[in-house]
């Protein structure tokens, strides 16, 4: 029965909130992830877990997040104008990006080493800290091995980059966008900026039940579920340990979308993105429905909670800094700090947030290089601080 309450919970919910928006308009102003995450948070936290009337599922909550990502981000590419990619902006704003992670994992490494019982753990710490920030969980538990890092160190580490993460990602839907377009400059080429008004206006008027648009989104629908299938078999092929290869995984995504894009089809439909942002939707009411700070490890070694805190913002002010001076825009730094810091299954609900469904193929190609990069920038600088030790 609770399996049953979850989906209905989890594909119903997004689906009230995204009918009530167009109804109040404050959802819209507020942006209706920020209602959803603040719905599953008092779900995790305020409702008693021995309730007797609902409880959450977690196995299905954990299947409708895994599940969501790898729907939402073949159908919001197949959605996006895939003309005049920039392949050197991209460059320009991984690289900012990189560098500013690298050159705070680094300094906090001296600053909070003193508080740390010893140097050659915090460097491991600093390892897969650095694996984490420039790619992401699979690069972490790589980093963990190859560094030798013991099991209760690495179980700290994930608890505190849970918190951390979750708050940034908090930060993000709240204030992000209002944040990253003040303080940065604005895109200036449409094509890659926000939705034209006109656009969307046009999208309000299409009756959903239009015989065309009904073809049209059941086909895409139908591409996306076979693309995700062949890249989440694929990925289990490349896998050594059963569980699919995250890189792979994201990189077929991404691939095969894009292929699919310019298929006669879906060049003609602009859906495709709705129904991914739905997906995105679903996805953001599951993480916050697990996010029960109840059962959080809190109580362990703080040096190593204050540090990755201090990667997060310290990198954040260095990447809005090397922003002003090479003249990148607020969507992109946005997109590429949610991409290092959250990882690449958050880039569609960044370009949610941001309302501009342009910039997903740069924050999932921002998230795949770092993803390629990480574990080699993780084992380098656990060596390089040994050296100089």
């Amino acid at each position: 029965m609770n399996t049953l309450l979850t989906i209905i919970y989890l594909l119903g919910i997004p689906l009230l909130v995204m009918r009530l928006a167009k109804r109040w308009s404050w959802i819209e102003k507020v942006s209706p992830m920020t209602v959803l995450y603040l719905i599953g948070l008092a779900v995790a936290n305020l409702i008693p877990a021995d309730n007797g009337i609902f409880n959450i599922d977690t196995t299905t909550n954990t299947l409708a997040s895994n599940i969501a990502v790898p729907l939402a981000i073949p159908l919001m590419l197949m959605g996006c104008n895939m003309n005049g990619w920039q392949v050197g902006k991209a460059l320009k704003v991984f690289l900012s990006g990189l560098f500013s992670v690298l050159v705070v994992t680094i300094a906090g490494y001296f600053i909070f080493r003193g508080n740390y019982h010893d140097a050659k753990g915090f460097a491991q710490v600093c390892a897969v800290a650095t694996g984490i920030y420039t790619g992401g969980i699979p690069n972490m538990g790589a980093i963990k091995q190859a560094v030798a890092m013991p099991h209760a160190t690495y179980l700290y580490i994930t608890s505190y980059d849970l918190i951390v993460t979750g708050l940034y990602l908090v930060f993000v839907i709240f204030f992000g966008k209002t944040v990253f377009r003040k303080l940065l400059p604005a895109q200036q080429n449409t094509a890659h900026g926000e939705l034209k008004t006109e656009d969307n206006d046009s999208d309000t008027k299409v009756n959903p039940f239009d015989h065309e648009h009904i073809k049209t989104s059941l086909l895409a629908i139908a591409i996306t579920i076979g693309i995700a299938a062949i890249s989440y078999a694929v990925s289990l092929i490349a896998s050594k340990d059963g569980e699919p290869n995250m890189t792979v995984l994201i990189l077929l995504l991404t691939t095969l979308a894009i292929g699919a894009s310019f298929l006669p089809p879906m060049k003609k439909q602009q859906h495709s993105f709705d129904i991914g942002l739905y997906c995105v939707y679903v996805f953001c009411l599951a993480i916050a429905t697990a996010c029960n700070i109840r059962e959080m490890d809190i109580a362990g070694s703080l040096p190593i909670l204050y540090y990755l805190g201090f990667i997060i913002i310290g990198s954040l002010i260095l990447q809005f800094i090397f922003a002003r001076l090479m003249k990148i825009d607020g969507d992109s730094v946005m997109v590429c700090s949610v991409a290092l810091i959250n990882s690449p299954p958050f880039v569609p609900l960044a370009a949610a947030l941001l309302g501009n469904k342009n910039i997903v193929i740069l924050g999932i190609t921002i998230g795949l290089l770092g993803y390629m990069l990480g574990n080699y920038l993780g084992i380098g600088i656990f060596h390089l601080l040994m050296a100089m030790e």
